[in-house]
C-alpha cells in the first residue's frame, strides 16, 4: 500500500489517540460521598442557583446525570466549591427522587412534557374574577396538572371588588378546593397576604396564573425584599422595585416556615402527558368503582364502571361529572 508517497504497510498503521488519554474508558461512576446536598431555587441557561444550608451557591449539571434535568424545587446533591463566593461553580452529581412534580406540554399535541417544579407540596392557581374575566378552562388544566403531579390545589381569586366569586365558587364547590379571596385593596394594603399566607405555612407552595391577575403582586407581598435576599435576585427582571418572572422562582417565606415558588405566566397548560388513572387519585369517593372499568378506561365512555358506582350510592353523581369536566380539557382547546 503506498500512501504519501511511502510503501506501508499493517505494523506502519497506527490507531487515533484519545483526545483525553489512553485510559480505557469505565462505567463506574464515582459516588460522591462526601457531597452536600441542596434545594435548586432556579435555573437560568444551563446554570442553577442552589441554597445549600444558608448559602446560595452557582452549580451546573454534572455530565455523569445525562439528559437527566434538575428544576426548581429539587433536592440535589452538590460537590466542588461551596463556599458561594462571587464566580466559583459547583456540580450537581445526583437528583434525589422526587415526591410530586408539575408538569406540562406546550400544548396537546407536543408529546414532550416538560417538569416546571418539583416536590412541591401545592398549587395555588391564581384568577381574577374580572379585568381579565375568569378562565374556567385554563383553571381546569392547572387542576388537572395538580392532580396528576400530586399536589393539592388552592384556589386564590382577586380583585373581589370588580365582581363577586359566587359563580365560581358553585363551578369548583364539588370539588372540595380550599379558596381565598382577595381584594385589590387588600393586595396593595397586605392584608390579602396575611390571608393567603395562612394556606401556605409549613409547605412549598408553586403559584401558577395567567398575566393581570395579580399573581406576582401577589409573591412580592407574601415574600418581602429582606427575605428575596436569600436568593441574590436571581433571574427577575427589576422594575420600580418590583419583579417580572422569567423562569420559575424558589422565595423562603419569613420564619423559615415555607416557600412559595413563583413561575412565569401562563397562557395555555398543554395535558398530552396526563394519564386518567393518576388525576383519579385525587377523587378517593370515585377510585374504588373503578376496579370493574375496562382496560385504560377515560372514564367518559358506555362501558365505565363509575356511573354504576355512582348509581349504588357510593359517590355524589356531582363528583363524577366535575371529574369528566376535568378529563375532557385535555380533549378540547382552553378557549373552547
Amino acid at each position: 500500500m503506498r500512501r504519501y508517497g511511502k510503501h506501508t504497510d499493517e505494523d506502519d498503521i497506527r490507531s487515533r489517540p484519545n483526545r483525553k488519554g489512553n485510559r480505557p474508558r469505565t462505567h463506574i461512576r464515582p459516588k460522591h460521598e462526601d457531597a452536600s446536598w441542596g434545594m435548586v431555587l432556579t435555573v437560568d441557561r444551563g446554570r442553577l442557583t442552589c441554597l445549600v444550608e444558608d448559602r446560595v451557591v452557582m452549580a451546573m449539571k454534572a455530565r455523569e446525570l445525562g439528559r437527566k434535568a434538575a428544576v426548581v424545587g429539587d433536592r440535589v446533591a452538590i460537590v466542588g466549591d461551596l463556599s458561594g463566593q462571587k464566580d466559583t461553580l459547583a456540580r450537581i452529581v445526583r437528583i434525589e427522587e422526587r415526591t410530586s412534580v408539575l408538569r406540562r406540554t406546550a400544548d396537546d399535541d407536543d408529546p414532550f412534557e416538560r417538569v416546571v417544579v418539583a416536590n412541591a407540596d401545592q398549587l395555588a392557581i391564581v384568577t381574577a374574577l374580572a379585568d381579565p374575566e375568569p378562565r374556567p378552562r385554563l383553571i381546569d388544566r392547572c387542576l388537572v396538572a395538580a392532580y396528576d403531579g400530586g399536589l393539592t390545589p388552592l384556589l386564590v381569586m382577586t380583585k373581589s371588588d370588580l365582581a363577586p366569586p359566587d359563580k365560581l365558587l358553585e363551578l369548583y364547590g364539588d370539588l372540595d378546593i380550599p379558596y381565598v379571596v382577595t381584594s385589590r385593596e387588600e393586595l396593595e394594603n397586605g392584608d390579602a397576604a396575611g390571608r393567603v399566607r395562612e394556606q401556605l405555612d409549613g409547605r412549598v407552595t408553586a403559584f401558577v396564573g395567567h398575566s393581570g391577575v395579580g399573581k406576582t403582586t401577589l409573591v412580592n407581598a407574601l415574600v418581602p425584599e429582606d427575605r428575596r435576599r436569600v436568593t441574590g435576585h436571581v433571574n427577575a427582571v427589576t422594575g420600580r422595585g418590583r419583579h417580572t418572572t422569567t423562569s420559575a422562582l424558589a422565595l423562603p417565606l419569613e420564619g423559615d416556615d415555607g416557600w412559595v415558588i413563583d413561575t412565569p405566566g401562563v397562557r395555555s397548560f398543554g395535558l398530552h402527558h396526563v394519564d386518567p388513572s393518576r388525576v383519579i387519585h385525587a377523587f378517593p369517593d370515585l377510585e374504588p368503582g373503578t376496579e370493574n372499568c375496562p382496560r385504560a378506561c377515560s372514564h367518559d365512555e358506555p362501558d365505565c364502571a363509575l356511573d354504576e358506582w355512582v348509581a349504588e350510592g357510593h359517590a355524589d353523581p356531582a363528583r363524577l361529572y366535575s371529574l369528566r369536566r376535568l378529563l375532557a380539557t385535555r380533549e378540547r382547546t382552553e378557549g373552547d
